[in-house]
């Protein structure tokens, strides 16, 4: 059966009025001085509004979910030491993790991936979930990630390839037309989600665009990573626009990309520590901030 995007956009709501609202009464709280504490209080009155509770609760099961990858040890021993537990999946039944040479996914593989991400959040949140934290590592993901950014913030290619920290200028050309030639074959169809995602996201982006919906219909809150979750987010923004009121972005990349989206987006990173990785480090690091937030220790 065909996923009814429409009818899935229709289930997201706004979070409830803490969230939105920065001078909601905080008479629950100790005194002290207004904005004493910066960002932490819009961080506390966005999880309050997401959790629908004020003060907000404890963040107490976080589990961060990895598209199309296995999870490097070094990540996976942050994981641990934060109490955040991991999770990997591809999109199964998905075909082809991505377009290429000019080939496309088709919608019925598309739809299989967006329904792997739904299934996804639905165990983590039937299970208990109160946060997720969501990374890609998908093949290529910079190139088809970077041609989501372009086309959805009507940007030149120049302005969106990856230009990395080791590659020189030769190797930035060819990123560069890469991303020129992905982008050429979404432009026609930017209205047509389902088939940008076959012609340019690919299985892992559509997994994730359907994973970052399904969180926003359940009212569960996500950090998103780098540019790869940005890239999906904004898909997924334009399929529901209320989404975004359910995810917060992590951390800032160096790569021109990721501030485009993040721009489109509304989101203010979290931190800005100039990690490139799309391993989930960066998305990790901002948890003990939205628990310093809800007012753990």
């Amino acid at each position: 059966m065909a996923i009814d995007l429409t009818a899935l956009a229709a289930a997201i709501g706004r979070p409830d009025a803490p969230a939105l609202d920065p001078d909601a009464d905080r008479t629950e709280e100790p005194t002290r001085p207004p904005d004493s504490r910066g960002r932490l209080d819009d961080l506390a009155d966005w999880l309050a509004g997401v959790h629908g509770t004020r003060p907000p609760r404890r963040l107490e099961r976080v589990r961060l979910v990895v598209v199309a990858g296995d999870v490097d040890d070094d990540v996976s021993q942050l994981a641990d030491e934060l109490d955040v537990g991991v999770r990997t999946f591809t999109a199964t039944g998905a075909g082809a993790a991505a377009p290429s040479d000019g080939d496309e996914l088709t919608r019925p593989e598309v739809e299989a991936a967006l329904e792997a991400g739904i299934t996804v959040v639905d165990e983590e949140v039937d299970s208990g979930a109160d946060l997720l934290v969501v990374a890609d590592v998908g093949p290529e993901v910079e190139v088809r990630a970077a041609a989501l950014v372009g086309l959805l913030t009507r940007s030149d290619a120049s302005l969106v390839t990856p230009k990395g920290a080791t590659i020189d200028d030769a190797q930035w050309m060819r990123h560069c037309a890469s991303v020129r030639d992905t982008m050429r074959r979404g432009r026609p169809i930017l209205a047509d989600h389902v088939g940008l995602l076959a012609a340019v996201g690919g299985a892992d982006l559509a997994a994730m665009t359907g994973l970052l919906l399904q969180a926003a219909a359940r009212r569960t809150p996500v950090l998103l990573d780098g540019i790869a979750t940005a890239a999906a987010a904004l898909v997924a923004q334009r399929l529901a626009f209320r989404s975004s009121d359910w995810w917060a972005a992590a951390h800032r990349s160096p790569e021109p990309a990721h501030d485009l989206a993040l721009d489109r987006l509304g989101l203010e990173p979290l931190l800005d520590l100039r990690i490139r990785a799309e391993d989930g480090t960066g998305a990790l690091l901002a948890v003990p901030l939205l628990r310093a937030a809800a007012g753990q220790r």
